[in-house]
């Protein structure tokens, strides 16, 4: 749904279909959705029934104090598992990007049309646009509000699997922070690799009285890891000023 000075208008389609009748995927058909939108603010919401829409102007009404304004469920309103893979993702979100993050993958939100073209190329196709639109607009430095909403149950079975789809929303944070702070990463990849290197190296001296290869790499890889981070802060700083 898009809205704007003259009102709103619904954009209802399935998920888009690629050759040979592939569906895309929930990402493919949101993202065609902000495109076709012709309002100001784009309203998302999931199509499972959890979301009621009388709480729709509790996060569209404060887009334009706020570029987005997500609507937080609370683990009560969440199965265990899910609540609890929830919190941990919440959690390691907060910690890379420096902000209080209550859910992150709630797909009740209302949003600057605009800014969220400007992320667009970051979507995926699949089920993650809300972790990574709510990532990108942080690290981008817009300003992002969280309203807390009363989730129902939802109506059908859910397609995602809390193995397989926990990887890919890990690999997501990393890699929408190492595209704005990559630094982020990096550093504690390079201290880790620091601390098991000198800490096997003292080892070695005390027990054999000699540093082992093994150390020195450790540490080496350490220093191309930092390194590495630096100079992709630095490629990060300068296409943010641009």
């Amino acid at each position: 749904m898009a809205g704007g000075a003259g009102g709103g208008r619904r954009l209802h389609r399935p998920h888009r279909r690629a050759g040979r009748g592939r569906r895309e995927g929930n990402g493919a058909a949101v993202k065609t959705g902000i495109r076709e939108a012709r309002g100001d603010v784009v309203l998302l919401m999931d199509g499972d029934g959890q979301h009621d829409p009388a709480e729709t102007a509790r996060l569209v009404e404060p887009v334009g104090v706020y570029d987005m304004v997500i609507g937080a469920r609370s683990a009560a309103d969440q199965a265990f598992v899910r609540a609890l893979g929830n919190a941990i993702f919440n959690r390691l979100a907060s910690l890379l990007t420096g902000r209080p993050i209550p859910d992150l993958t709630s797909g009740f939100r209302a949003a600057r049309r605009n800014h969220l073209l400007e992320v667009l190329p970051l979507l995926p196709n699949g089920f993650s646009y809300p972790t990574t639109s709510c990532l990108a607009f942080l690290k981008a430095g817009l300003n992002v509000a969280f309203v807390p909403i009363k989730a129902r149950p939802r109506a059908g079975t859910s397609k995602l699997r809390v193995a397989r789809d926990g990887v890919r929303f890990l690999l997501i944070i990393l890699k929408i922070v190492t595209v704005y702070s990559p630094l982020k990463v990096f550093f504690p990849l390079s201290l880790a690799s620091l601390l098991l290197g000198l800490g096997y190296g003292i080892w070695n001296v005390v027990r054999f009285g000699k540093i082992p290869m093994g150390s020195a790499l450790l540490i080496q890889l350490a220093v191309v890891v930092f390194l590495f981070g630096l100079v992709s802060e630095q490629i990060a700083a300068g296409q943010e000023r641009k």
